[in-house]
C-alpha cells in the first residue's frame, strides 16, 4: 500500500455514507490556510478506515478556505465556522464539543494522517479497553511536502521515540513531561478519557498539546505507543515568530507551575530545575522584543531563587545598551548558534 497520505484515489469520495454514529471524530482545527488544508483534509478522506466524521473548525479565516472546504461533498464533513475569531484554543475546543465519536484526534491544519492511521490505532482501542490514548511515530516534512528522512530519524532521537517499544508505555509521566516523547497530533483519545480531564485549558494556549498529555499521565491514564510513522508533521518557515515564542514560553511557565509530582520527588525536582530554565529563556526572549523592564524584573526574580544561566546573565547586560545596539547583538548570538534539524527544514522550505 501506499503510504503516502495524499495519493490514493479514493481522497475526496463523494459517495461515502454518513455514519448514523461514527467510531472516531477527527478534528482539524484551522485559520488562514486555504492553500494548504487540503492536503490535510484529503489525508483523512484518504483513510484505510471509514467510520469516521471530520470536523473542519475554521476560526473565521479571512482567506477563501470556505470557498475550499465547499469542493469536497463527502457527507463525512463537517464546517464549523465561527463567525468572529474566537482564538487558536477555543477553536479547537468547539471540534472536541461538537464531536459524536467514540474516539476523538485533533491535528493541525498543515500536518496528515498516513493511509492506515486510523486503521491501526481504532483496532489498539477497540482491542485493548483498558488504554486511554494511542500513540504513533511521525514523520517530519517541509513546505513542499516532502518527507524529510534525516530530520525525521533526528526528531525521534531528539525526543527518544525511537527507543519506545511496541506496547502499552510504562512510565508515561516520564515520557510526557521529562522525554516529551509523544505528541497529541499523532495520538487516538478516548472521549471519555479527554472528558475526565477536561480536554483543553484556555490558560495554556501554545502549549495545550504537551499540557493535556501531562495532565492524562497525572490522573494515571494508559497510553499505547506503536513505533511506526503514521502521521505527518510539517517544518515550514512562517512558524515561529519572537511573539510566538513569547507566548509559548508564558503558557508552558503556567504549566509547569501548575503541576506536582509529590510522589516523585525526582520529577518534582525535574519540573523546579525546567521551570527556572524556562523562565530564564523567557526574560531573554522579553529583552530580545524591547520589554526591558519585564525582563530585567522576572531575572531579578531569579536571582533571589539560585545561579543565573550565562545566557540569562549576557541578556541582563544586554538591557542596558541601546535597542539598536542590543538588536544586533541578539542577531550575532542566533547567527553564531548551530542550526538544529528543524531549523534546517524549515530553511529549506524558504
Amino acid at each position: 500500500m501506499n503510504d503516502s497520505p495524499n495519493d490514493s484515489p479514493t481522497a475526496q469520495t463523494a459517495n461515502a455514507s454518513v455514519p448514523l454514529s461514527p467510531q472516531v471524530s477527527v478534528c482539524i482545527p484551522t485559520y488562514n490556510r486555504a492553500n494548504i488544508l487540503p492536503y490535510a483534509v484529503k489525508s483523512v478522506l484518504n483513510q484505510t478506515y471509514s467510520n469516521f466524521e471530520l470536523l473542519i473548525c475554521d476560526d473565521a479565516s479571512p482567506d477563501h478556505t470556505a470557498e475550499v472546504v465547499a469542493q469536497w461533498h463527502d457527507p463525512r464533513i463537517r464546517y464549523i465556522r465561527h463567525p468572529q475569531n474566537i482564538q487558536r484554543s477555543r477553536n479547537m475546543r468547539s471540534g472536541y464539543e461538537a464531536a459524536k465519536g467514540e474516539y476523538f484526534i485533533k491535528f493541525d491544519d498543515d500536518d496528515a494522517l498516513t493511509p492506515t492511521f486510523l486503521e491501526k490505532t481504532v483496532a489498539i482501542l477497540n482491542a485493548q479497553p483498558e488504554v486511554d490514548f494511542v500513540c504513533t511515530d511521525h514523520w517530519v516534512i517541509n513546505a513542499r511536502n516532502e518527507r524529510d528522512e534525516a530530520a525525521t530519524a533526528a526528531n525521534s532521537a531528539k525526543w527518544r521515540k525511537d527507543r519506545l517499544g511496541n506496547g502499552v508505555i510504562d512510565d508515561l509521566i516520564t515520557e510526557t513531561f521529562v522525554h516529551q516523547s509523544l505528541q497529541v497530533g499523532s495520538s487516538l483519545f478516548r472521549k471519555r478519557s479527554l472528558n475526565a480531564v477536561d480536554f483543553m485549558r484556555f490558560e495554556a494556549d501554545g502549549c495545550e498539546d504537551f499540557d493535556l498529555l501531562v495532565r492524562c499521565a497525572i490522573a494515571g491514564q494508559t497510553a499505547y505507543f506503536i513505533p511506526e510513522r503514521l502521521m505527518e508533521y510539517r517544518f515550514h518557515g512562517g512558524q515561529t515568530s519572537l511573539k510566538q515564542d513569547i507566548h509559548f514560553l508564558q503558557a508552558k511557565s503556567f504549566c509547569l507551575d501548575g503541576y506536582r509530582f509529590t510522589q516523585r520527588p525526582n520529577i518534582e525536582a525535574a519540573r523546579i530545575r525546567k521551570l527556572n530554565s524556562l523562565k530564564q529563556v523567557l526574560a531573554t526572549r522579553l529583552i530580545e522584543k524591547g520589554e526591558t523592564q519585564r525582563g530585567r524584573d522576572l531575572i531579578a526574580e531569579l536571582k533571589t531563587a539560585g545561579t543565573l544561566s550565562p545566557k540569562a546573565q549576557a541578556s541582563q547586560m544586554l538591557s542596558y545598551l541601546p535597542s539598536w545596539a542590543r538588536q544586533i547583538a541578539f542577531q550575532g548570538f542566533r547567527q553564531a548558534r548551530p542550526k538544529d534539524y528543524s531549523e534546517k527544514v524549515r530553511d529549506a522550505a524558504k
